[in-house]
């Protein structure tokens, strides 16, 4: 029999004691250490909390390590969120390895383009002081409203709003949602991509006559076969088959837009300002009609920032945890990309507008640009500004294009509950990428295009974000968040019914043609 120390076989086992931190007082005592903040802030719960070190003690080592590492997994599954298996079928949501660059490439792709050529034209019609107040201030408000829709692409636990349309149904209701929400994303995708047809397809024009100069004895494209052109090099584009396979061309395209936006307005500026130039706005002899101009020139300013059709598309694409949210790499992206924006946009419009003033035609400031300084400018730094423009617009043809893609496919994968094939997507691609082209063809009104997508989409971006972060965060009522929200998201309202007048009557002032401008 082993004998043992009669104290051990008495003995009690001592509870485990848990530790106080101590701190010795003057008298000599000790006193319990106060809380700190970050002890205070440690006792939070979250969804792993239960598996602490005081849980785990009593526990044998094996169990332990399985407990462990289902910790560190619900950490890396974070919110559990549920997952929609059709997601995984979807352009959008097919791949989610994004990341802050692919962010940054696809909102400066996104957020940079043709719209910005046209932006003298608006200041033609609106002046030095109305011009730079209206730019400024939809900058500010859209920044705002970005910020907002980044915030609620997870803002209920366990969810993802993968897509505007369905951000907008969790704040609006089902029914309602779809109604306010679709037909301006859909519209804004697909006018972009009818915009972005013609005006593609008119620098494919320019650029051929100015490589193939003036002597040159080739029959030339007529324009609405140089619109062809265009919309079947993007049918080709259009075949990768997911969001962020194309952050190549989004990186393309961001280049190429910071490039040709500071050639463009550095080429102008350099040059001799037309005889006669004016800075005064544009008027007509009636009151009403100029009143409509300058609604139609707001709708410009408006449709400058574009893009937010696509955040919460571009948030999608990129992993989210509990600990590592999809927001963080988002909003970074995002900065990077609205500092080069504002770097594109101000001096375009600003430029431009002090370059030609009121003699800036509707076809926008690289229009003006060839008409006025082609002789001045040697050809090939004209053509490889023009051949930057092509680049550009083939490149935001396909993020513009992917929601309506999307929209394709969830409709044929809920009715047959499988994948697109191949060839189904193919398809999908080759009938959107000719519709546009033949509504380009019917409607060729750059600018008044850009007015009324100004002013129809103008909710999507500066409206919308503000309700549904009322609706959905549910700030205090009448408190100066439930103030300025509302109020935001009304005056976008008022000013999208306003700019969609003016870009109408402006559809219908144009006499359904395309006005380039031609010098004397």
């Amino acid at each position: 029999m082993d004998e043992r120390p009669e104290t051990e076989l008495i003995s009690i086992p001592a509870t485990p004691r848990v530790s106080t931190p101590e701190i010795l007082t003057p008298s000599g005592q000790r006193s319990p250490r106060p809380a700190s903040k970050e002890a205070k802030s440690s006792n939070a719960w979250t969804p792993t909390s239960f598996i602490s070190p005081r849980f785990l003690s009593p526990i044998g080592t094996p169990m332990k390590r399985v407990l462990i590492n289902m910790k560190g997994y619900l950490e890396e599954v974070g919110h559990l969120t549920k997952l929609n298996p059709q997601d995984a079928w979807l352009p959008i949501t097919e791949s989610r390895n994004g990341n802050a660059h692919y962010a940054a490439f696809h909102n400066l792709n996104a957020g940079v383009g043709f719209q910005a050529l046209v932006l003298p034209v608006a200041f033609a019609y609106l002046g030095w002081s109305w011009g730079i107040l209206s730019l400024t201030i939809a900058y500010c408000w859209q920044l705002y409203t970005l910020w907002l829709l980044v915030q609620l692409h997870e803002a209920v636990p366990g969810k993802r709003y993968n897509r505007y349309v369905e951000l907008a149904q969790a704040a609006f209701g089902e029914r309602l949602g779809v109604w306010l929400a679709l037909f301006p994303t859909v519209y804004l995708s697909a006018g972009t991509a009818t915009a972005l047809i013609l005006i593609g397809g008119e620098t494919m024009k320019l650029f051929f006559q100015i490589v193939c100069g003036p002597t040159c004895t080739s029959n030339p494209l007529t324009t609405v076969e140089w619109y062809l052109v265009f919309t079947s090099l993007s049918i080709v584009l259009s075949q990768l088959p997911n969001l962020n396979s194309i952050a190549g061309l989004s990186l393309i395209g961001a280049v190429t837009a910071i490039t040709y936006s500071t050639m463009v307005w550095v080429l102008s500026v350099s040059q001799q300002r037309p005889p006669s130039i004016s800075y005064e706005p544009l008027s007509s002899p009636s009151s009403s009609a100029s009143l409509f101009l300058a609604l139609n020139a707001l709708g410009i300013v408006a449709f400058s920032f574009r893009g937010h059709n696509l955040a919460l598309e571009i948030q999608a694409t990129m992993p989210s945890t509990f600990k590592h949210p999809a927001r963080v790499p988002m909003w970074k992206g995002a900065k990077v990309a609205y500092f080069f924006i504002a770097l594109c946009l101000f001096p375009i419009a600003i430029g431009g507008f002090w370059a030609y003033g009121n003699q800036m035609p509707s076809g926008g400031i690289l229009t003006a640009l060839y008409g006025f300084h082609s002789h001045d400018i040697s050809r090939g730094l004209l053509a490889l500004t023009f051949l930057l423009v092509v680049f550009n617009c083939l490149s935001s043809f396909q993020i513009y294009s992917m929601p309506a893609f999307d929209s394709f496919e969830a409709g044929y994968t809920s009715r047959t509950n499988r994948p697109c094939s191949i060839w189904v997507r193919s398809g999908f691609r080759v009938f959107y990428g000719f519709v546009s082209f033949f509504i380009g063809v019917a409607l060729p009104f750059l600018s008044s295009l850009a007015g009324l997508l100004g002013g129809l989409t103008l909710p999507v971006t500066f409206a919308y974000p503000c309700f549904m972060w009322v609706l959905i965060k549910q700030p205090t009522k009448y408190s100066f968040n439930w103030y300025f929200n509302w109020i935001l998201g009304w005056l976008g309202v008022g000013f999208s019914l306003a700019f969609s007048i003016g870009g109408i009557w402006s559809m219908v002032n144009d006499g359904l043609k395309l006005k380039f401008f031609k010098p004397s």
